[in-house]
């Protein structure tokens, strides 16, 4: 939500962008446990933002899977 302000876009525009009513992407901000990868890597595209997977550091290690 703050890259979609920060971008000055409105709920209406980025879900336009996603073909999703502006009610659902209100859910995903609220909810954004909620989001597909699908959805989230169509997201980061339309904000101008990337996705990077990257192996952890020990440091950041929170356990095994």
């Amino acid at each position: 939500m703050a890259r979609r302000k920060a971008l000055g876009l409105s709920q209406s525009q980025v879900a336009v962008g996603l073909g999703i009513s502006q009610n659902r992407l209100s859910e995903i901000e609220a909810h954004p446990e909620r989001l597909t990868l699908d959805r989230l890597i169509s997201l980061a595209g339309l904000l101008g933002l990337e996705l990077v997977l990257q192996e952890k550091t020990p440091a950041s290690d929170t356990g095994e899977w």
